[in-house]
């Protein structure tokens, strides 16, 4: 089963500058404190097309997971990870800018706990068809999948054979019910995140369109410049 949610918003902000919030949302929490749930992130790749003049990023982010609590005290340790300490996720981001053309593609994905739940992110930002330069169309996609019910359905399959067909067809109910279950909390979960992301990209907007871009930029430098100290 699938689940899949689009929603549609605007930024009152230059499609450049939402570009660059976009790249700083995780730089910092005190830039961003609705970004508290991201441990770390880092650049694997990054270059321009010398064709396209398009920029291709690709980054890595380490997040406290959105798979509710709830989940991980059904499922055995040997599929979430073990039952010990918090649960954290690494997401891959890929984006590509045309900054010329006046769009953004982005998609991020989990890499762990594939196994109970899939989710994928794709968002597309552009100039409005009005072609105001002072505002970014922004539509966001979010595509979840749990494939535990089908591992579970599988094995279940053969203890049909096995079994009997009664057993089997209990057993295909709850599974079923299961994947439901884990898709639906984990979707309420992420769509309350999307709010909170997109409440984080207008606050980092804000502070681009009151400090500029070099008082931003400034102030990161000196916060890892206090971390470096502290360290």
């Amino acid at each position: 089963m699938v689940l899949t949610h689009t929603t549609a918003h605007q930024y009152t902000h230059p499609f450049p500058t939402v570009t660059l919030a976009y790249f700083l949302r995780y730089s910092s929490p005190q830039l961003n404190p609705f970004a508290s749930h991201v441990l770390s992130t880092d650049t694997i790749s990054s270059h321009v097309d010398p064709e396209t003049q398009r920029l291709h990023t690709t980054r890595i982010h380490l997040k406290k997971s959105r798979l509710p609590n709830a989940v991980f005290k059904l499922l055995p340790g040997s599929v979430t990870g073990g039952s010990g300490g918090d649960k954290a996720s690494y997401i891959l981001e890929t984006s590509v800018v045309d900054i010329k053309e006046g769009w953004m593609h982005t998609e991020s994905r989990n890499l762990n706990f594939t196994g109970v739940l899939s989710v994928i992110e794709q968002q597309n930002f552009k100039l409005p068809a009005e072609n105001m330069a002072s505002q970014t169309d922004v539509t966001t996609s979010v595509i979840f999948r749990s494939r535990l019910g089908e591992k579970l359905r599988g094995k279940l399959g053969q203890a049909q054979q096995e079994g009997g067909l009664i057993s089997g067809i209990i057993g295909g109910w709850g599974t079923q019910g299961m994947q439901r279950s884990i898709e639906s909390l984990a979707s309420t979960k992420t769509l309350d995140q999307l709010g909170k992301s997109r409440d984080g990209m207008r606050l980092v907007l804000e502070r681009i369109r009151n400090n500029g871009v070099m008082g931003v930029l400034e102030t990161l430098r000196r916060e890892r410049q206090r971390q470096l100290l502290g360290a």
